[in-house]
């Protein structure tokens, strides 16, 4: 597991307890310093309990993400080449991904603290970046944005930049040279065979 993949797990967290007209900042701060809080109690996820942090992962993190946005600025000019069956199958598999990918780190979750930065921007906008700072014992400071849209079901997020490098962006090339390879079903199956890789080597 990288540095930027644990800090970013650390990080990726919104609560579908706070109420929808929450400040974007005040969403993410808050549910922040909430499930930090759990995992340094849990001993289960502090030891790996894969199955309890992914419940962790479903409850706090999903209903805060757009994933089908995600997705999409993730497959780039290959979207409009999917179908709607295709891509409600890309939208599962990568949120299964992005799902395993976040359990796994937050179990390596201990000292890290972390500041959020001050908001830019006018109060009606409906697109904005949250912007904070990720310093750890002996590390340098590794900056999180997040890109978040105003949506009927509340600030949603749909892209995350650690340290400069967008988590679209990243995976973007990956999916265009899949595509271009295999074709949208090949990608498919790809996303499907390494979730089963990731299920299997986390139990």
């Amino acid at each position: 597991m990288t540095r930027a993949s644990l800090l970013l797990a650390a990080a990726l967290i919104a609560p579908a307890a706070f109420a929808q007209d929450t400040a974007p900042d005040t969403l993410v701060k808050g549910v922040t310093q909430e499930v930090l809080g759990v995992i340094k109690q849990d001993r289960d996820i502090q030891a790996g309990n894969q199955r309890k942090t992914i419940a962790l992962v479903e409850e706090k993190v999903l209903p805060h993400f757009n994933f089908a946005r995600m997705t999409a600025l993730a497959m780039g000019p290959n979207w409009r080449k999917a179908t709607p069956e295709q891509q409600k199958a890309l939208i599962d598999q990568f949120r299964t991904l992005l799902v395993r990918t976040y359990s796994s780190a937050l179990s390596s979750y201990r000292n890290q603290v972390i500041d959020f930065k001050p908001m830019r921007g006018q109060a009606g906008d409906a697109d904005v970046i949250v912007r904070s700072e990720v310093k750890q014992p002996g590390g340098e400071p590794v900056s999180i944005d997040y890109s978040m849209e105003k949506t009927p079901g509340g600030w949603k997020v749909y892209d995350v930049v650690v340290g400069g490098v967008s988590l679209v962006t990243t995976y973007r090339e990956t999916f265009t040279n899949e595509v271009r390879n295999n074709g949208v079903d090949g990608l498919i199956k790809a996303l499907a065979d390494k979730n089963r890789q990731l299920e299997t080597k986390n139990g």
